[in-house]
């Protein structure tokens, strides 16, 4: 029999705080750390824009896309790659949906609240000309839906979320709570993460949104200076125990295990995402002298800080675009490769540009030394 959603038990009625209270402590300072890390970042969205990226892979990944982030990269410098499968383009096009989505969502909220306008205008960008893109963009699902094994009957489903006559109260109940007091910021979050889940107000895109929720929710609540928080790589790494948490929400009424299980994920992402920016703030601290050095150009940060948005790239479009006069900018793309900062991922032909990659950078996003 599939679990039904917990009608009547949003917001919980109470928790385990005895349980809770051991994390908040840590998790917070955890989040703190990060923040004093995020601030210190010059133009954090440009340095830390990998990590975007990655984000947007890792929590794709959990709805079952393949795409790799060293795939999403070269697919944007190319602009196309033809040796892609429909399905592997798909799955790019979802990523970079995500950021987009993401971006707008931040738009949006330098004029409202975290709000339902806010939710639907960030799932319209999100499932725009994807897979999915049939399924009411931006709207409220007006039918039933279920989450089980591929083409189930809900009879089979694992889960059945609120019926889409009572849909539009319950966002209006969530909405309300968002915007409310709360006696932990951070337990408010885990709260409307899981509710928001349980209601799968969509017909697609409701993990990813979700998801996106966690950086947009923590910049509004200024536990963080930007909304740039990675969360997905601790669910993707335990999806299944994700689910079953979520799930005994509804079944068993366990708001706490869920919350002690999402401050555990906030907590360890915050050292990870702490970890990451300081080693993104160092190799740009370090390779300031390095390129002027290289290159004895006044554009060297000029070309520092284009590489750090785009560290994996098309050569003639740094010619084009990095606003270095085109000799120039030749130039600093030999001298950068020749030292070994610049790694050929393909080599040009004719008038086909090189494809070029930044592999310090590309390590410290993917956390191991795939470039």
């Amino acid at each position: 029999m599939p679990v039904h959603y917990h009608a009547g038990r949003f917001p919980p009625n109470r928790l385990d705080w005895e349980a809770l209270i051991p994390l908040l402590g840590p998790t917070a300072a955890a989040v703190a750390r990060y923040d004093g890390t995020l601030a210190a970042v010059p133009n954090a969205a440009v340095l830390l824009s990998p990590l975007t990226t990655q984000e947007a892979v890792l929590s794709s990944r959990i709805e079952g896309t393949q795409a790799t982030f060293g795939e999403v990269l070269e697919f944007e410098a190319e602009h196309s790659r033809t040796n892609l499968s429909p399905e592997r383009r798909a799955d790019i096009h979802e990523v970079l949906n995500y950021r987009r989505a993401l971006r707008e969502a931040e738009r949006l909220l330098t004029e409202l609240p975290l709000c339902q306008r806010v939710v639907t205008s960030a799932h319209r960008v999100l499932m725009e000309g994807v897979r999915g893109h049939g399924k009411a963009p931006g709207e409220y699902r007006r039918i039933p839906n279920w989450i089980g094994p591929p083409g189930c009957k809900i009879e089979e489903a694992r889960f059945v979320p609120i019926g889409a006559e009572k849909l539009s109260e319950a966002m209006s109940v969530w909405e309300k709570y968002i915007n409310g007091e709360a006696a932990d910021r951070l337990v408010q979050l885990a709260i409307l993460h899981a509710e928001f889940e349980a209601l799968h107000p969509f017909l697609d895109g409701n993990g990813r949104l979700g998801r996106m929720l966690v950086p947009l929710f923590l910049w509004q609540v200024k536990l963080i200076h930007a909304p740039m928080f990675y969360i997905s790589a601790y669910f993707e790494s335990r999806r299944d125990e994700y689910y079953d948490r979520l799930l005994a929400v509804s079944r068993d009424d366990d708001w706490t295990g869920w919350c002690r299980f999402f401050l555990d994920a906030v907590r360890a992402q915050a050292e990870t995402n702490h970890h990451k920016a300081v080693e993104i703030l160092g190799l740009y601290e370090a390779s300031k002298p390095r390129v002027r050095a290289l290159t004895h150009s006044q554009y060297a940060v000029q070309a520092l800080d284009w590489l750090f948005e785009r560290p994996i790239f098309k050569s003639s479009d740094f010619v084009n675009t990095a606003g270095i006069p085109a000799p120039t900018a030749k130039r600093i793309i030999s001298v950068l490769t020749k030292d070994g900062m610049l790694k050929p991922l393909s080599a040009g032909r004719g008038r086909r540009a090189s494809i070029l990659a930044f592999p310090e950078l590309l390590n410290i996003a993917e956390g191991d030394g795939v470039f």
